[in-house]
Protein backbone atom coordinates (compact mmCIF):
# COMPACT_ATOMS: atom_id res chain seq x y z
CA UNK A 1 0.00 0.00 0.00
CA UNK A 2 1.10 3.47 -1.09
CA UNK A 3 0.86 4.81 2.96
CA UNK A 4 3.13 1.73 4.33
CA UNK A 5 5.58 2.81 1.79
CA UNK A 6 5.89 6.78 2.79
CA UNK A 7 5.66 5.58 6.30
CA UNK A 8 9.06 3.67 5.52
CA UNK A 9 10.65 5.91 3.04
CA UNK A 10 10.28 9.27 5.34
CA UNK A 11 10.54 6.98 8.66
CA UNK A 12 7.52 8.36 10.46
CA UNK A 13 4.49 6.99 12.07
CA UNK A 14 0.90 7.13 11.32
CA UNK A 15 0.08 10.44 13.35
CA UNK A 16 3.60 12.45 11.50
CA UNK A 17 2.65 10.93 7.94
CA UNK A 18 -1.09 12.52 8.45
CA UNK A 19 0.08 15.87 9.70
CA UNK A 20 2.65 15.74 6.98
CA UNK A 21 0.31 14.90 4.10
CA UNK A 22 -2.08 17.92 6.25
CA UNK A 23 1.08 20.18 5.64
CA UNK A 24 1.71 19.51 2.16
CA UNK A 25 -2.24 20.43 1.34
CA UNK A 26 -2.58 23.42 3.67
CA UNK A 27 1.00 24.94 2.39
CA UNK A 28 0.26 24.17 -1.38
CA UNK A 29 -3.31 25.76 -0.78
CA UNK A 30 -1.55 28.76 0.95
CA UNK A 31 0.40 28.72 -2.34
CA UNK A 32 -1.82 29.35 -4.37
CA UNK A 33 -3.94 31.62 -2.57
CA UNK A 34 -0.95 33.96 -2.40
CA UNK A 35 0.38 33.16 -6.12
CA UNK A 36 -3.09 34.59 -7.17
CA UNK A 37 -2.69 37.54 -4.68
CA UNK A 38 0.73 38.17 -5.73
CA UNK A 39 -0.49 38.15 -10.07
CA UNK A 40 -3.72 40.57 -9.34
CA UNK A 41 -0.97 43.09 -7.47
CA UNK A 42 0.05 43.63 -11.24
CA UNK A 43 -3.02 43.14 -12.84
CA UNK A 44 -2.07 40.23 -14.51
CA UNK A 45 -5.55 38.41 -14.74
CA UNK A 46 -5.51 35.43 -17.29
CA UNK A 47 -4.03 33.56 -20.52
CA UNK A 48 -0.77 32.83 -21.13
CA UNK A 49 0.88 35.04 -19.37
CA UNK A 50 -0.94 34.43 -16.32
CA UNK A 51 -0.04 30.81 -16.27
CA UNK A 52 3.62 31.17 -17.07
CA UNK A 53 4.03 33.27 -13.97
CA UNK A 54 2.04 31.53 -12.15
CA UNK A 55 4.27 29.29 -12.39
CA UNK A 56 7.37 30.35 -11.44
CA UNK A 57 5.94 32.41 -8.63
CA UNK A 58 4.38 29.19 -7.18
CA UNK A 59 8.02 27.56 -8.08
CA UNK A 60 9.19 30.48 -5.88
CA UNK A 61 7.01 30.50 -3.04
CA UNK A 62 6.31 27.01 -2.21
CA UNK A 63 9.12 26.32 -0.07
CA UNK A 64 8.39 29.14 2.44
CA UNK A 65 4.86 28.28 2.29
CA UNK A 66 5.58 24.66 3.17
CA UNK A 67 7.63 25.77 5.68
CA UNK A 68 5.46 28.04 7.42
CA UNK A 69 2.70 25.76 7.57
CA UNK A 70 4.69 22.76 9.17
CA UNK A 71 5.90 25.45 12.35
CA UNK A 72 2.78 25.05 13.60
CA UNK A 73 1.81 21.17 12.76
CA UNK A 74 5.02 20.07 14.07
CA UNK A 75 7.00 19.03 10.96
CA UNK A 76 9.45 21.67 10.13
CA UNK A 77 12.24 19.70 10.43
CA UNK A 78 11.15 17.01 8.00
CA UNK A 79 10.11 19.93 5.76
CA UNK A 80 13.65 21.70 6.55
CA UNK A 81 15.33 18.22 5.53
CA UNK A 82 12.98 17.66 2.38
CA UNK A 83 13.48 21.25 0.53
CA UNK A 84 17.03 20.51 0.85
CA UNK A 85 16.73 17.57 -0.84
CA UNK A 86 15.23 18.81 -3.59
CA UNK A 87 17.37 21.83 -3.47
CA UNK A 88 20.50 19.61 -3.95
CA UNK A 89 18.83 18.06 -6.96
CA UNK A 90 18.36 20.47 -8.69
CA UNK A 91 22.12 21.86 -8.20
CA UNK A 92 22.96 18.50 -10.01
Amino acid sequence: MMIEKLKKKWGVNNLNLILIICTFAIGGSFCGFLGRKILGLFEISNGLLFGILYVVVMTIIWPACVLLVSVPLGQFKFFKNYIQKILQRFKR
